[in-house]
C-alpha cells in the first residue's frame, strides 16, 4: 500500500487479468492462502453478521471466501492497485455469482489507509501479506487510521515477516518455510515484534503473537485487539 512498493502497484493490463494472471501478481497458492484466511478468522469467532475490512484485499484471494462467509454487504476491501480490485470483482466475484453479496461500493482504491471513507465500524479487520511489504511507519499508520473506525474490542488479524530474536535484524534472512529472501530496508521487509509493539506505542491496541503458524511461506500470524 505504500508508495514504495513499485512493483505492485504497477497496473496489470485487461490481457493479463484475462488470463488470470492477477492471481500470479499476489503471490499465487490461491486456494491455500484463501482458504487460510477464513480459517484463521473463524478461529478467532468471526461470525456472518459482523461486519470486516480487508486492507490490501488485492484481487479478493481471501476475500471471495470471506464474501461467502459473511451476511450480504458486510466485507469491505481497500487496495492501492485498482487493476487488482477490478481484476477481483470481474474475474472472480462475478464468475461464482457472488455479486448480490458484494456492492461494489464495498472495494474501496486507497493508498492512504482511508477506512473511514467506507461510513461504517467494523468487528474485524484482516491485513494479510500486507505488512511484508511495508516500511515500519506505514504500518503504524495503518494502525492509527484503523483504530479509529473499530468497534470496542474489535480484532486485527495480520501477518508479517519475523526477524527471531537469534537472528541479526540487519541481514537478509531466508524464510522458511518458503524460501523468501526477506530484509531490513527492502521489500520484502522483515520485523522483530518489538517493532511492532513500538508501532502501537501510545495507541488503544493489544499485540499478541497467535498460536496457529501455519503460513505456507512462513509469515507469522499476529492478532491486535481493542481493549474498549
Amino acid at each position: 500500500m505504500a508508495s514504495e512498493i513499485n512493483q505492485y502497484e504497477r497496473d496489470l493490463s485487461g490481457e493479463e487479468i484475462s488470463k488470470g494472471l492477477h492471481r500470479a501478481f499476489v503471490g499465487g497458492m490461491w486456494d491455500e492462502i484463501g482458504r487460510l484466511q477464513l480459517d484463521h478468522l473463524l478461529r478467532l469467532g468471526l461470525k456472518p453478521h459482523m461486519r470486516l475490512i480487508d486492507i490490501g484485499c488485492g484481487c479478493l484471494r481471501g476475500g471471495i471466501h470471506l464474501v461467502r462467509h459473511l451476511d450480504p454487504g458486510n466485507y469491505f476491501g481497500l487496495d492501492s492497485n485498482r487493476s487488482l480490485l477490478d481484476a477481483g470483482y470481474s474475474q472472480e466475484i462475478t464468475v461464482r455469482n457472488l455479486r448480490n453479496r458484494l456492492p461494489k461500493s464495498n472495494l474501496l482504491h486507497d493508498k492512504n489507509f482511508r477506512v473511514d471513507r467506507f461510513g461504517v465500524n467494523f468487528e474485524f479487520a484482516l491485513a494479510f501479506s500486507l505488512f511484508t511489504h511495508l516500511p515500519l511507519n506505514h504500518i503504524k499508520l495503518c494502525l492509527v487510521k484503523l483504530a479509529a473506525c473499530m468497534v470496542p474490542r474489535g480484532k486485527f488479524l495480520a501477518t508479517f515477516f519475523e526477524s527471531p530474536p537469534n537472528h541479526d535484524w540487519t541481514r537478509s534472512r531466508t524464510q522458511n518455510p518458503g524460501g523468501v529472501v526477506t530484509w531490513p530496508d527492502q521489500d520484502p521487509y522483515h520485523y522483530k515484534m518489538s517493532d511492532l509493539n513500538w508501532c502501537i506505542q501510545d495507541q488503544p491496541w493489544r499485540l499478541e503473537r497467535l498460536e496457529n503458524q501455519d503460513h505456507p511461506r512462513g509469515q507469522i500470524f499476529i492478532l491486535f485487539s481493542l481493549a474498549s
